[in-house]
């Protein structure tokens, strides 16, 4: 495990940095259909071996996309965290360079107070994706809750400030595809990250040197 760790360590902080979609194609709802979903690669082409995709209408399938480009950007963002707040350790200027340790312990030291700004933070982006995305929970019926707007695609959020994205709709599949890649693999980073820390007690970067 500790090797699968480390490699997917590697691989997924370095393809965070990577050119990544920050704003898809708006496409209306009745488009939005598994066969022309990108982030299907050979050799495993649309990888669903429990058939979710294929029980799914179109509104449970663009939740379901949004969850994972959103699971996978967050990821991306845990994958440096731990690399980055174990490399920093002692020489920070953040709390006095007083926390130390593995990543995973890192939160519990964290001087109160700064957990609710850390919360507030949150809540504000996630607000802010949910006002995007979302129709107002006021304008759906009981069954339909999670509702995405018609013209909103799973996580174009309107956040491209280096402009970044596409004109060409191919192009723009071929870079929606390596951000799922990439999330992709940092959710099984990350998890392998914590999984390791939480076996043995030691940071990642300190497997390096043991």
């Amino acid at each position: 495990m500790m090797k699968l760790a480390l490699i997917s360590a590697l691989a997924g902080s370095a393809t965070a940095f990577a050119p990544a979609q920050t704003g898809a194609r708006s496409t209306s709802l009745n488009a939005f259909t598994a066969a022309d979903l990108p982030g299907a690669l050979a050799p495993m082409g649309f990888f669903d071996p429990l058939g979710f995709a294929e029980k799914a209408d179109e509104a449970t399938l663009k939740r379901y996309r949004e969850a994972e480009v959103t699971h996978g950007r967050v990821a991306m963002l845990a994958v440096i965290g731990f690399l980055v707040g174990e490399a920093v350790e002692g020489s920070s200027f953040l709390f006095d360079a007083s926390i130390s340790g593995p990543a995973i312990s890192h939160p519990g030291q964290v001087p109160g107070g700064w957990d609710a700004l850390i919360i507030a933070g949150i809540g504000f982006a996630e607000l802010q994706r949910a006002k995007t995305g979302w129709v107002d929970p006021a304008d759906v019926k009981f069954d339909q809750a999670g509702a995405l707007n018609s013209d909103y695609y799973p996580g174009d959020i309107g956040f491209d400030p280096l402009g970044l994205k596409p004109e060409d709709s191919e192009e723009l599949d071929v870079m929606i595809t390596k951000e799922l890649q990439n999330g992709r693999l940092a959710m099984l980073a990350a998890a392998g990250f914590l999984a390791q820390e939480a076996v043995d007690g030691k940071g990642i970067l300190e497997h390096f040197s043991s």
